[in-house]
């Protein structure tokens, strides 16, 4: 590598940025009648792509809690959010500023359940309930289509234990006759 090229190596790395940290959620309901499982997108304000809501640090706010905040503001469903990430994906976001960064954005599910008539981003956004093989044809990121699909399998593998459980407790098991002791 010839003097110049190295030194033209070194400054680039020098001005390499680490990604920024953000929190996002992935949003679901099971559907009552059916048990299906839904998940939610909605239209990024800039360019229109399929996203999940997501936003930056929050000043003495939890990663969760600021997912489960950011899906409140951008598509105005509140519920249960999971403490425990997962999984991460990183994009390619340009600034106010026109600045391009890479953020990572480290995932939470929240399962809805209750959906606001009014919030903070209401009519900047279009928002759709989607199985996830939709969720995960729409999105660009690779990642974040490989969460869909992991989420996907962890809640058929979690709604069988549950159908399961629930069909042995109705199953009842008759009581052993008992003998009197001579």
């Amino acid at each position: 590598m010839t003097l110049f090229a190295r030194l033209a190596s070194d400054v680039q790395l020098m001005f390499r940025r680490p990604p920024r940290q953000q929190y996002g959620a992935l949003c679901y309901r099971v559907k009552k009648k059916s048990g299906e499982v839904e998940v939610l997108l909605m239209t990024s304000r800039d360019t229109g792509r399929w996203v999940i809501p997501k936003g930056w640090p929050m000043t003495r706010k939890c990663a969760h809690e600021v997912a489960m905040q950011e899906a409140f503001e951008e598509a105005g469903v509140r519920g249960v959010v999971e403490t425990e990430t997962l999984g991460a994906y990183t994009y390619s976001k340009v600034l106010r500023d026109g600045v391009q960064v890479i953020c990572k954005v480290q995932v939470y599910a929240l399962e809805v359940t209750d959906m606001a008539k009014n919030f903070k981003e209401k009519g900047e956004r279009r928002i759709e309930w989607v199985s996830f093989d939709e969720a995960a044809g729409r999105v660009r990121e690779p990642e974040l289509r490989h969460l869909f699909l992991a989420f996907k399998k962890k809640m058929t593998d979690r709604l069988s234990a549950k159908a399961a459980k629930q069909v042995s407790t109705d199953i009842q098991i008759p009581a052993a006759k008992q003998i009197p002791a001579e």
